[in-house]
Formats: structure tokens, C-alpha cells, sequence
């Protein structure tokens, strides 16, 4: 009887060390273990996520896969190249610039000073100087850069003139939109003329609504800025459709005091001639 009272306590002791060893292990949110899994020894990957693209090291030179060294990874996949064309490139090209790399504005081509503006900007972090852009040398431009506002896309001008407001629909009007930063130049419904314009800053914004042209000055200068202001058509106040010197020079990287600014000279010269003192502008989002 002592010798089973006893294997009775023995085969209890090894059943308490056997749960003892079980610990309460940590899940996500996806029903995953977090931490270390029992039984795992150093340096085991069972129950790991392999690394993604980007945690990849692609880093590695020309003699790693020697014994000793490392495995290179595969090259990254190429997004865009030379000759590529389209609203991405273009996207691309506003974000090189937004780093210094790209002086040039946005064409949507990948050219050549796109090509040497990637081969720079991949030198710079250490990355394959291939002219490219692979999804490695987006990821960082991405990283280090904001998404492109519709006027750094087209800085000079050129985005698709937007739908006309209703109220641009009857009558002979000068129809404005500041998001596509275009003016149509309309009689009854259907458009004759079509060019870019800017606006003024934040501190002395265009105003919008419905306004009529009532003075027009060929060779008018500001009394407030002492500025030129050809082919001036006023529809409020001091604020004019007119052409702009600085827009033709600098784009959307300047601004207006508040006037409807058009850069193409010989677009606004023929406008001015068409419109009358009377006729309806519109300025609209």
C-alpha cells in the first residue's frame, strides 16, 4: 500500500511539472501568436511572416552570394521608363520637383531630364543609379514627398477645361473654373475659345459668383501695384481677366492680387476684341 501511495504521488508531481510548463500566449487581432512560440530555438523562423519588398535588404553588391555572405534579393520591378508616357509620369515628375530634383515642369513624358533627375535622386539614398523608377525608388520618393495638387501637375498650365457651370449656358459669358483653373470663353451654350488662367493668393483671392464685364483699358497699368495689366476686362472692383507677363514666365508658382490672370497673349488679345462691355463672367469651383 506505501509503494502505490507513493507512485500516486510521484505520477502527480510529473503531471504538475507538465502543466507548469504551459504559458498563456498572446494573440493579435487576426487570431495570430505574438511573441515567442514554446519550443522554438534561437534563431528558428517557424511561425514568422517573411519580410516584405520593402523590409528587403536590396543593398547588397556583387559578391554577397559568396559562402558566408548573403542571398541578393531580385531586383525591384520597374513602374516606369524612359519613353513612358501619362498622368502617373506626370504625377512622378511633380514629386521629383517637390525634392529639388526635377527642375522642369511636368510634361508627362519620361524624358531625359526625368531620367537623370531618378538617377540622382537613387545616387543620393544609395540606391542603383538605373534611370527607372522601380518600386524601391518610389517607395522613398513617396515617402519624402505629398501627393501633387492639380497646379503642380500642370504648373503651366494645360489640364482639360472643366465642365461649364449652368449659368455659363446662355448668353455671351466668360466662364471661369478655379479647379481646373481654365476660362471658356462662351456665346450661347457653346464654347469659341478656351485658355488657362491663375488667380490671386489665399490673402487676396479672385471672387467667385456672377459678375458682367463693365470697363475694358487695352494698355491699362495699376494705380495700386504700378504693374502692367494688357487687355484688361474688369468685372469687380479692381479685379480683371487680363494678361500676365509673370504667368507666360513663372506658372502657377506665382499668383495674382485677386485678377483673372491668362498667360497666352495672343489667346487674350483675340478675346478682348470679341467681348463687349456687358457681357456675363462667371467664376466658379
Amino acid at each position: 500500500m506505501r509503494t502505490t501511495g507513493m507512485g500516486r504521488s510521484l505520477a502527480a508531481l510529473v503531471a504538475l511539472v507538465a502543466v507548469s510548463g504551459c504559458t498563456a500566449q498572446a494573440v493579435d487581432a487576426h487570431g495570430n501568436a505574438r511573441g515567442k512560440t514554446p519550443g522554438n530555438t534561437q534563431g528558428s523562423t517557424q511561425g514568422k511572416t517573411p519580410p516584405s519588398a520593402s523590409q528587403t535588404d536590396r543593398s547588397a553588391t556583387p559578391g554577397d552570394d559568396k559562402p558566408g555572405g548573403t542571398t541578393p534579393s531580385a531586383a525591384p520591378k520597374v513602374l516606369w521608363s524612359r519613353g513612358d508616357k501619362g498622368n502617373d509620369v506626370r504625377e512622378v515628375q511633380a514629386r521629383l520637383h517637390q525634392v529639388a530634383w526635377l527642375i522642369p515642369a511636368p510634361t508627362g513624358t519620361y524624358d531625359t531630364p526625368t531620367v537623370t533627375a531618378v538617377k540622382g535622386f537613387q545616387g543620393k539614398r544609395g540606391l542603383p543609379r538605373t534611370g527607372e523608377l522601380d518600386a524601391v525608388t518610389w517607395e522613398r520618393l513617396r515617402g519624402m514627398t505629398h501627393k501633387p495638387a492639380a497646379w503642380e501637375l500642370y504648373p503651366y498650365g494645360g489640364q482639360p477645361a472643366a465642365r461649364p457651370d449652368p449659368r455659363c449656358m446662355t448668353g455671351r459669358v466668360l466662364c471661369v473654373s478655379k479647379t481646373t483653373r481654365t476660362l471658356r470663353w462662351m456665346i450661347d451654350g457653346k464654347t469659341v475659345s478656351e485658355m488657362d488662367v491663375r488667380f490671386g493668393s489665399q490673402y487676396t483671392p479672385t471672387r467667385e459668383g456672377v459678375f458682367s464685364v463693365y470697363f475694358k483699358s487695352r494698355y491699362h497699368v495699376s494705380t495700386i501695384y504700378h504693374t502692367s495689366m494688357p487687355y484688361a476686362m474688369f468685372f469687380s472692383g479692381g479685379q480683371a481677366v487680363h494678361y500676365s507677363p509673370d504667368f507666360a514666365a513663372r506658372g502657377y508658382y506665382g499668383a495674382s492680387h485677386g485678377c483673372v490672370n491668362v498667360r497666352d497673349e495672343g489667346k487674350i488679345a483675340t478675346l478682348f476684341a470679341q467681348v463687349r462691355d456687358g457681357d456675363k463672367v462667371v467664376v466658379y469651383w
